[in-house]
């Protein structure tokens, strides 16, 4: 499992959780199964785990236990998935966002600017849109777009022109395909950041990530107890945002709404001032750790 990949903040996930031996808990993002199999530790024989992952390769790490469920969607079905299997309400929610060091690791998943493969990225493998699909026939508004939102990009508009320009001479297929059309627009001294940004843009909209995740946080008010827990890990600023807002406001954008009398009205609140971030001691041994932050909330 560690091979598939080292879960982030595991102690803090764990403990955010506040797990109940008997409770109904719910690790959305199953992957590697890590975070999975430490909540199972902390469940007595009542208690009860599901596991949601949409990447074929998570069933790999599928765990034997009567307690545990896993099941083969996307979180943003988590209502209807967790209504099917009689679990509603539960007693916590965690979510570790964004892509596993196995997908990462993987070369023919094309998720990396290290290997060369084609512009894949599909999180499910049985999806239709990859990277090279939107590299090659989205418009240059839209590619403008998705760098622009997704990449926070600054020359996002030239990007796409270029990118537009390049196709023109033949399909752009794999990583380097990608690497060489857009050479000259690659800032000297910084080109594994702008790489790495230009990737991220590809894979959140190759996986709707952005949607998927405001569905799923939308349904974790309506899925949980009151006094449940929410615990989400994102790994950059657009997450990130989405998270904080949602709880915070209890929606994605302006300000939090109020009854008559004045009170907030919103279903969480947070249990944390601000993020959790991981310890230095973690960062040395995790790199990846370094842009973790964790929110936890409680469900009013």
């Amino acid at each position: 499992m560690t091979d598939y990949h080292n879960p982030v903040m595991l102690q803090e996930c764990i403990e955010g959780l506040d797990i109940r031996e008997d409770g109904t808990y719910v690790d959305v993002t199953f992957g590697g199964g890590g975070h999975s199999r430490e909540i199972l530790k902390h469940l007595g024989e009542d208690g009860r785990l599901l596991a949601f992952d949409q990447d074929a390769d998570a069933q790999r790490n599928m765990i034997e236990d009567d307690r545990f469920e896993f099941i083969d969607q996307n979180f943003r079905y988590l209502k209807n998935f967790c209504r099917l299997h009689g679990a509603i309400p539960v007693s916590g929610i965690l979510a570790d966002l964004g892509v596993s060091s196995h997908q990462f690791d993987e070369a023919d998943r094309g998720f990396s600017i290290r290997f060369d493969a084609e512009l894949d990225m599909r999180m499910n493998q049985a999806s239709d849109l990859t990277a090279k699909a939107v590299v090659n026939t989205y418009s240059e508004a839209d590619l403008h777009r998705i760098f622009g939102i997704y990449g926070e990009i600054q020359n996002a508009k030239s990007l796409a022109h270029t990118i537009v320009t390049a196709r023109l001479n033949g399909s752009i297929n794999t990583v380097a395909d990608l690497k060489n059309a857009i050479a000259d627009r690659i800032p000297r001294g910084k080109e594994n950041k702008y790489l790495a940004q230009v990737f991220q843009a590809l894979r959140i909209e190759v996986n709707q990530e952005l949607e998927a995740l405001k569905e799923f946080l939308a349904q974790t008010a309506e899925v949980l107890e009151p006094g449940g827990r929410l615990v989400v890990m994102s790994y950059h600023s657009l997450e990130d945002r989405l998270v904080k807002n949602f709880i915070a406001k209890g929606k994605f954008s302006g300000e939090v709404e109020k009854d008559f009398f004045g009170n907030d009205q919103k279903p969480f609140d947070a249990i944390t001032r601000g993020a959790v971030t991981a310890s230095e001691e973690e960062i040395t041994i995790n790199n990846r750790a370094r842009s973790a932050k964790l929110r936890i909330a409680i469900k009013k």
